[in-house]
């Protein structure tokens, strides 16, 4: 047996904000961050368990303190019962009542125990020396649903159902297996369409999207109409009238606006309409979504857990569900969130970008493509946005347009030492001689 005999949380922080990479409708100017965990065992050979929350700056400081409070719980506790029963480990911290006041099962603690599940993802899958996806997909129908919890969803989903959607998944999955691994995962990317991007730079790298072989782009909006209504002509110009463009408001609209904002730039022929308004707005969402048929609605990002991502579904709020390996409680509850999507009939087209969303992302995809939806067709992407991959040990490999599954064992959650020592903040070697960016706190 071993035992975790040590945590570390620490706030890493990119100034991103200095080449307004990142910047939306609603965030201008985000240092992109991670409040970072590293989990440490006796173990002989080392082993560690790395997982992180995305953030965008400031605040990241209060998310790392939410990290330590979740995980001091498990030091001194043995590892190899917590990794055989993983189910039981989400119930044990989502059912803490006194953490769950806080939410419940949402914002700041409920990420917060997604960092610590996923570090013992990222943990028992370099126990078992796969990566996380394979590690997902060779386990059995009864073995995955004794991972999720389907509290608050029966009226949607029925446990029979759901094991029903595993076993089906388990039909022929070796196949699945050998194919991704043969053909790779379909991207799209958002690095040509930030908002704070001149029109010369948005034309140039579309055209290397293009040329590098993604088979979508998608671009920011919603903070003046009449710009948006060139950014995307332009876009549409160089792009031709076949390939699909998205578009994201990052939650700047109210219904109404939604919808007129929507119709103005519909002419362009929209591939999907990202966070149009507020996530929690279930209504809404449906709203818009009736009004601006057949233009689909994309959501995901911050929709906070499995029972918003239900009535989402019901009310037929949403036709590309847009989960998040960091907003909800870890790989437990993104596989509550797929099985329902499964359910439902809509497709997942995952949010990444930002600090290790593509690296971590990526397992889930894989994972439900081969084991719950058993689609691998290109109507399935992930999100991808080229830049802060140097940080990690095991950067996200995608070229010619798609993603390519990691061999490394863990979740490839893991950053360089070097790098989190020159990006901590604030007494890293770059914030210690760096003026202070906007967008970050002192």
């Amino acid at each position: 047996m071993s035992t975790i005999v040590e945590s570390r949380v620490r706030d890493i922080r990119f100034p991103t904000s200095k080449e307004l990479d990142g910047s939306d409708a609603m965030n201008p100017d985000p240092d992109y961050s991670a409040a970072y965990l590293e989990l440490r065992t006796d173990h002989p050979d080392g082993l560690e368990g790395h997982g992180f929350v995305f953030t965008i700056g400031r605040g990241n400081d209060v998310q790392a303190a939410a990290i330590e409070v979740v995980v001091q719980r498990f030091i001194g506790r043995e590892v190899e019962p917590l990794l055989d029963d993983l189910g039981s480990v989400w119930r044990e911290l989502n059912n803490d009542s006194q953490l769950r006041w806080l939410g419940p099962e949402k914002g700041v603690m409920h990420m917060a125990i997604g960092a610590v599940i996923n570090a013992l993802w990222d943990l028992k899958a370099k126990k078992a020396n796969k990566p996380l996806w394979l590690l997902l997909a060779e386990m059995s129908p009864e073995e995955l649903f004794g991972l999720i919890d389907l509290r608050y969803l029966t009226d949607a989903v029925s446990e029979q159902e759901a094991l029903n959607i595993l076993r089906r998944g388990a039909e022929e999955k070796q196949a699945r297996i050998d194919r991704v691994r043969a053909e790779g995962y379909a991207a799209y990317t958002t690095s040509p369409g930030w908002l704070g991007y001149s029109d010369e730079k948005l034309e140039r790298l579309a055209r290397e999207a293009m040329a590098d072989g993604f088979p979508q782009i998608k671009l920011k909006v919603g903070a003046n109409l009449q710009d948006d209504i060139r950014r995307v002509r332009k876009a549409r110009e160089v792009c031709g009238p076949d390939f699909p463009i998205a578009i994201d408001a990052n939650q700047r609209w109210d219904v109404a606006d939604a919808i007129e904002w929507v119709r103005e730039l519909a002419p362009y022929d929209l591939a999907w309409v990202e966070e149009p308004t507020s996530p929690d707005d279930v209504l809404g969402h449906a709203a818009i979504a009736e009004a601006i048929a057949p233009i689909p609605v994309a959501t995901g990002e911050h929709v906070q857990n499995r029972v918003v991502f239900k009535q989402m579904l019901q009310a037929k709020s949403l036709q590309v569900l847009q989960m998040d390996a960091c907003r909800v409680a870890g790989v437990n509850e993104n596989i509550t969130i797929l099985l329902l999507a499964a359910h439902f009939g809509v497709r997942v087209c995952p949010h990444a970008g930002g600090v290790g969303l593509c690296e971590l992302v990526q397992h889930l995809s894989f994972f439900d493509s081969i084991a719950i939806s058993g689609q691998l067709d290109n109507s399935r992407m992930i999100e991808f946005v080229d830049h802060l991959h140097e940080h990690f040990l095991t950067p996200v490999d995608v070229h010619d347009g798609r993603y390519w599954p990691p061999e490394a064992p863990g979740s490839t959650a893991e950053m360089s030492q070097p790098s989190l020592a020159r990006y901590e903040f604030p007494n890293g070697a770059e914030w210690a001689t760096t003026d202070t960016p906007v967008g970050v706190s002192v």
